[in-house]
């Protein structure tokens, strides 16, 4: 016999969109987590650059429940907290793993993302910056956590955590995001792209009044296209 669809409908809402409901309030519980383990990187770097020069400001911004930003200098690191749960595509070794076979319940996880835009990017408002995606932060209903990100980032965090997440991981995870941010340096576009301007371009401010893009994060889109 056929089951119910009533009955299907139930299990759905006790298992699947339970698992989603508690991720959610998970990563809603680390967003605020890594705002205000931000605030203490933040404090504890300005106390050891006190002989700063006091244009290099050091900060964060609380934007909304879902945005706050950490500004370093000339790097400005927004963090996107996103309300909707989402799952890895099929090729993720994730999704193969042991952990998430065992209880595919698993693989429903709340994100955070950081982009790294250029502080006069949004000082000056040249809407036609990039901003750089330098990691994200997923989480599942077990409130144990994957990281994705360059460099060290992506070396520190491998694979899904063995256990539960904590303030120390955290703390760890926004050093280096700034890190990572200031060790790359802005490179000017090449002499004969910006050779051109058109006065649209120069209203937007765009990429080729040679504000230059960040060596560190090149999308692969723009490999390609070079």
């Amino acid at each position: 016999m056929a089951q119910d669809p009533s009955e299907h409908i139930a299990e759905l809402l006790t298992s699947k969109s339970g698992a989603k409901q508690v991720t959610y309030r998970n990563i809603c519980k680390t967003f605020k987590a890594l705002r205000k383990e931000a605030s203490k990187v933040i404090e504890n770097i300005n106390a050891k650059t006190n002989d700063k020069d006091e244009d290099i400001v050091l900060s964060v911004e609380e934007i909304s429940d879902h945005e706050f930003h950490i500004k370093v200098a000339g790097d400005l690191l927004v963090f996107f907290l996103h309300t909707n749960i989402i799952t890895l595509s099929g090729d993720y070794s994730y999704n193969k793993s042991d952990y998430v076979l065992e209880n595919p319940l698993r693989k429903y996880l709340g994100q955070i993302n950081v982009y790294n835009f250029m502080s006069d990017s949004l000082k000056y408002n040249r809407v036609n910056d990039p901003g750089y995606l330098v990691s994200r932060l997923m989480v599942n209903f077990e409130n144990r956590f994957i990281v994705e990100g360059d460099g060290q980032i992506n070396f520190m965090f491998e694979s899904v955590s063995t256990k539960e997440l904590e303030p120390t991981d955290l703390n760890v995870l926004i050093q280096l995001i700034i890190t990572q941010a200031v060790e790359n340096d802005l490179v000017a576009p090449p002499f004969q792209k910006i050779r051109g301007l058109t006065l649209q371009q120069k209203i937007a401010k765009t990429e080729v009044l040679g504000a230059g893009n960040k060596i560190g994060f090149q999308m692969s889109s723009q490999q390609e296209a070079e």
